[in-house]
């Protein structure tokens, strides 16, 4: 009984030290909490995006709410950004990227859309995706416009500011083309983009 009995509680005693561990593992999460106003939109084309969210510059303190199909991927919403404002930063954190869209990036830098630029990568980047992984590259050391960071990475945002305002990009879509139902929002504001800046920047690159 007395071995039962001592057994138990050391069963008991691990138990709360899991849930301490897990309670401290919470505590270290970041949560941004803040009223905005919100505008919804729909879109099914790229083209769709850009008329219904290209058309007037951007209101600090709004958040745009999209829910997309079709021709609608996860550049189409900088694109919108960049019809508005030339970026003089932008982070961008994405899970893995597809070659059109390290070229397309490349072109912003070549022609003065953006000026610095951090990527934040998922771990499987470097082997599953090798020549995107050469280009990317290839256009940070020939622009010299910033530093790639690859880590356990699942997390899809773009963040920065140009000379009109400072915003977040927070959506379900990697930067690749797919023909899947994402949903994104895009915040104007500069608080939500220090948000984002001040959290990636301390991220610790496994390269």
């Amino acid at each position: 009984m007395g071995w039962n009995v001592k057994k138990i509680k050391d069963i008991e005693d691990e138990v709360d030290q899991n849930e301490k561990i897990k309670r401290k593992r919470w505590r270290s999460s970041e949560c941004l909490i803040r009223e905005t106003k919100n505008i919804y939109r729909k879109a099914f084309s790229e083209t769709q995006l850009l008329d219904i969210l290209g058309v007037e510059t951007f209101k600090n303190g709004y958040s745009y709410h999209c829910i997309s199909g079709g021709d609608v991927d996860s550049l189409s919403f900088l694109k919108v950004i960049l019809r508005q404002q030339k970026l003089e930063y932008l982070l961008f954190s994405t899970w893995c990227m597809a070659a059109d869209d390290v070229m397309a990036i490349g072109e912003w830098l070549e022609n003065g859309t953006l000026k610095k630029i951090d990527a934040y990568l998922g771990e499987i980047f470097q082997r599953s995706y090798p020549m995107e992984w050469k280009k990317l590259n290839e256009i940070f050391k020939e622009y010299n416009c910033g530093t790639i960071s690859v880590f356990r990475n699942h997390s899809k945002v773009y963040a920065g500011y140009g000379d009109k305002y400072a915003f977040a990009i927070e959506s379900s879509a990697n930067i690749n083309t797919n023909p899947r139902t994402e949903q994104t929002c895009i915040t104007i504001g500069e608080d939500i983009y220090q948000f984002y800046r001040e959290f990636y920047s301390k991220i610790k690159s496994f390269i």
